[in-house]
């Protein structure tokens, strides 16, 4: 992985708190708005992890390819991942 390790590290341990957290609200039989929030800001925090390692992945790995080879397969398999993360 070519993304900065521990602001990585720090956005998927940050998500595994909220989602600890949510899993108490949901026990303690909390309000679904609240509840509904925090899901959001956890799939915020989780968007931004992986926006982190996508942009690395695109200066290394795609950038590399390009280079060497044209980048196709590459440049292909970002696409996919891109559109599954627009869906």
């Amino acid at each position: 992985m070519k993304a900065d390790r521990k602001a990585v590290e720090r956005l998927i341990k940050t998500a595994r708190g909220q989602l600890d957290g949510i899993l108490k609200m949901i026990e303690e039989d909390r309000y679904c708005i609240d509840i509904s929030n925090q899901i959001s800001a956890a799939e915020q925090v989780l968007k931004k992890a992986n926006r982190e390692v996508l942009k690395a992945h695109m200066g290394s790995c795609v950038a590399e390819a390009i280079q060497q080879n044209g980048g196709e397969e590459k440049l292909n398999e970002l696409f996919t991942t891109l559109d599954k993360l627009l869906k």
